[in-house]
């Protein structure tokens, strides 16, 4: 089936590299009550030329905050910053549904540079 019969809308290439994703380490870890779903608050550091950045992530059912700190995820940084609350998401971390639908992260196998953009 292809992407315009099966509802995809096909972008180019140029678009795809208006996205920017890059990888980071998350530094802190926080519970987010106010939340209207479950969530976590992440401090994420992406480096020099981007710095730290904040997020909010629905990643509760497959991830503790214990074991957030020090792994690295996958996060756009180049959309507008959200207001989620009383707090403002600036960059939107990655990642895919498990078999119940629920959050796991998007995450280099293996320890890279932070900063470092997906391609």
């Amino acid at each position: 089936m292809d992407q315009v019969a099966s509802g995809l809308t096909p972008i180019t290439f140029d678009d795809f590299l208006k996205v920017d994703i890059r990888v980071g380490r998350i530094v802190a870890a926080e519970p987010f009550p106010e939340a209207r779903k479950p969530a976590f608050k992440l401090t994420i550091d992406f480096g020099p030329e981007i710095g730290t950045k904040r997020s909010s992530a629905q990643i509760t059912v497959n991830h503790s905050l214990d074991e957030l700190v020090g792994s690295q995820v996958l996060a756009v940084v180049n959309f507008p910053p959200r207001q989620i609350g009383p707090f403002m998401s600036e960059v939107l971390t990655l990642g895919v549904p498990d078999a119940n639908g629920d959050v796991m992260l998007i995450r280099p196998d293996r320890d890279v540079p932070i900063g470092g953009r997906l391609y």
